[in-house]
């Protein structure tokens, strides 16, 4: 399926019915077309699937819906492709896959605002060499490998897991020393590898917007990647597409702005803030009191990705 670029349009918000926990989506599929579910936190953990993820998506796609794989990878979809199957996830397990990465790829290509028309083609890639697919085919950009002669930085995230944010101080200064836009293409700030929590490129961007330095994200919760997804599928019914995920800023955030039903899972990052373990289910107080505000507050609350 070809994918088109599209401006970024903001939906009217969903409106939800009072916060509902369950325990697993079979009570929920009737109610939704489609849904578009995360990857990293949601489906797996970069190591191997969640208990049960699998056969979700399996019971999902037998139930005749609609699923689209979103995620804030910083690399082009077809490269997360093959990251699936490795890890048992079949093709057809799903219809589509989005990422932050294929979103950013789509910007630096078809430059859709003055802002990326500005950038230049000097590209200086703060990131690891696994997220290079974002520079490929990209007539209008040429990867340095020095900042001087940079016109813009392309930030998919630290080198390695282990890395703080502290070590990227230096690097970010001189970045703004020489007055360079960033490109951020994972607003994600952490995210779960195998039994770690790790730092991704959103900290980065946070931090240099701190200092001063201008940035420009893609991906979850920017609501152009939702148009994306649902635009490339042919959903114009948003109150019947159901976001999954684990992240409140991301995912139900960006949800909720995209004008979609959001279900949060407790087990992800912010179990220790639920107060739970993995595959537990939390009490709606716990929802409640972690994000008061009830514009953003999910409209789902689920322990896991399971049936």
């Amino acid at each position: 399926m070809t994918v088109h670029p599209a401006a970024s349009t903001v939906g009217p918000t969903a409106a939800p019915p009072a916060l509902a926990v369950h325990t697993g989506l079979a009570v929920l599929a009737d109610r939704y077309d489609a849904f578009l579910v995360d990857l990293w936190g949601t489906l797996h953990n970069g190591v191997a699937p969640y208990p049960g993820a699998v056969d979700c998506l399996r019971r999902l796609r037998d139930a005749g819906k609609t699923i689209c794989l979103l995620s804030n990878a910083p690399r082009r979809s077809q490269a997360v492709v093959s990251k699936l199957r490795g890890l048992g996830v079949a093709d057809d397990d799903y219809h589509l896959i989005v990422t932050s990465g294929e979103a950013t790829w789509r910007a630096l290509r078809y430059r859709p605002d003055s802002w990326h028309a500005n950038l230049g083609e000097a590209c200086f890639h703060l990131g690891p060499d696994r997220d290079l697919s974002v520079l490929e085919q990209q007539p209008s950009v040429r990867r340095v490998t020095s900042l001087e002669q940079a016109t813009f930085v392309l930030n998919t995230g630290p080198l390695s897991y282990d890395d703080t944010l502290a070590d990227y101080e230096c690097v970010l200064l001189s970045c703004l020393d020489r007055g360079l836009s960033m490109v951020c293409a994972n607003p994600d700030l952490i995210v779960e590898v195998g039994n770690r929590t790790v730092l991704c490129a959103g900290i980065l961007a946070q931090r240099y917007e701190a200092l001063g330095g201008t940035v420009r994200y893609h991906g979850k919760p920017d609501t152009g990647v939702y148009d994306l997804c649902l635009e490339a599928l042919g959903l114009t019914k948003r109150d019947r597409v159901l976001g999954i995920g684990d992240s409140l800023r991301t995912d139900v955030d960006g949800g909720r702005a995209a004008g979609i039903h959001t279900a949060l899972l407790a087990g992800g990052i912010h179990r220790d803030d639920f107060g739970c373990r993995w595959g537990d289910v939390p009490e709606g107080a716990a929802v409640a009191a972690l994000q008061p505000e009830s514009a953003r507050q999910p409209h789902i609350v689920l322990p896991a990705l399971k049936w």
